[in-house]
């Protein structure tokens, strides 16, 4: 048997009968998110932060909150060290009780406030853009001129306007607004209020308005009683320096007088059934240009009003926070977070079809003489090659 140039390779080592190789097997972490199922606070698309697995929602730049607690709690520690003590001893021990009690209601109420959900809409989905958007083409004229992007309801025999919403891809519902901040549309939307952290809108006014209600009735009642301390000791012959000097809780004199004045006109709003965003912006007052039309939403007794924003039944969140993905959209997320992952290991696969010559082991590559390859147009074949 003449000895071969090559080395025989044994056919049921390499097998190359599959045409498609198989791919190298997916990261650990790919098999984790896989498994685990996402909430629907962790894709929201609105600029919130969310805490204890989305059961808790505030606005993204909410820093101005923490600041407003410790004005808060830094007042009342001052007042229950300086001014309670004084008073104690010569008025009634129900001073530092009743001073508790405003706290608590102004701590709890502020709270409530900044992690409620103040009634964002959810945004349209696909299908309901694309039907909206084929509403809107069909309700177009002729001309090249584009349709509008307005609706007309009947409000208590008013006409009111609905606002397109290019970024949640709706039309508005009224009393409804876009925050600029939160990057949501809120259902009767008041304002965004930076001290709270969060926008205040038609679930969470109740409490705002509470918390500035106690926040005003703790100021006075503090001012009231740092008053009282200060005219006592100067009565004793102390003098009024000295009695400045007890009681730093002065301050109060310059802070009292804009927080009872937010309240007063949040209950001018609340006994007129008005918002912020509507009284500044003169929907119903002809400010606007507009003709000086009547509150349509009003109940003209300022009674009724007053129930039905602050103690009507509490309207539900229209989100779905701690709801799960469906299954359709967590995969194509992970569809595309393997994406870069698999072009890169594809680019080590041959083009025909087989392992590149690097990707084969030692034992079964194919060995190359060292010598050159005779220079005959039909070389002569071994033994095991020549047909029988």
């Amino acid at each position: 048997m003449k000895n071969c140039e090559y080395q025989q390779i044994n056919p049921q080592a390499l097998s190359t009968s599959s045409p498609n190789p198989t791919l190298p097997p997916r990261p650990a972490v790919v098999e984790e998110k896989e498994e685990r199922a996402r909430r629907k606070w962790e894709v929201f698309p609105g600029k919130n932060r969310f805490y204890c697995n989305g059961r808790f929602i505030v606005a993204q730049q909410s820093g101005v909150l923490p600041l407003t607690l410790g004005l808060i709690l830094v007042t009342t520690v001052l007042f229950f060290v300086f001014d309670c003590p004084f008073l104690v001893k010569h008025l009634t021990v129900f001073i530092p009780a009743i001073g508790g009690v405003l706290f608590v209601f102004a701590v709890i109420s502020l709270l409530q406030t900044s992690f409620t959900d103040p009634g964002i809409l959810p945004r349209a989905t696909t299908d309901e853009a694309a039907d909206i958007e084929k509403q809107i083409d069909n309700s177009g004229s002729s001309t090249y001129r584009a349709p509008p992007r307005t609706k007309e309801v009947m409000i208590n025999q008013q006409v009111v306007k609905l606002k397109y919403c290019f970024t949640c891809k709706m039309f508005r519902p009224p009393r409804t607004s876009h925050c600029s901040l939160c990057d949501n549309c809120v259902e009767r939307f008041d304002h965004h209020c930076p001290w709270v952290g969060n926008c205040v809108g038609k679930r969470n006014y109740r409490f705002f308005y509470t918390f500035i209600v106690s926040l005003s009735f703790l100021t006075a009642f503090i001012f009231g009683c740092v008053a009282t301390h200060l005219a006592l000791s100067a009565q004793g012959g102390r003098g009024l320096i000295f009695a400045l000097q007890e009681s730093p809780l002065v301050i109060c004199f310059f802070s009292v007088w804009s927080i009872l004045g937010l309240s007063g006109f949040h209950t001018y709003l609340v006994a007129s059934n008005l918002t912020t965003n509507e009284d500044i912006k003169g929907s119903w007052s002809g400010k606007s240009g507009a003709e000086d039309t009547g509150n349509p939403y009003s109940y003209n007794n300022i009674i009724t009003n007053c129930c039905s924003i602050l103690c009507g039944p509490m309207p539900p969140s229209l989100i779905d926070r701690r709801g799960f993905v469906p299954v359709e959209e967590s995969s194509q997320t992970v569809a595309m977070e393997m994406e870069l992952p698999m072009l890169a290991a594809k680019k080590e696969i041959n083009v025909v079809g087989g392992p590149t010559p690097s990707q084969l082991p030692p034992s079964r590559a194919l060995q190359v003489p060292s010598s050159p390859l005779p220079a005959t147009p039909n070389p002569p074949q071994p033994d095991w090659q020549t047909p029988v």
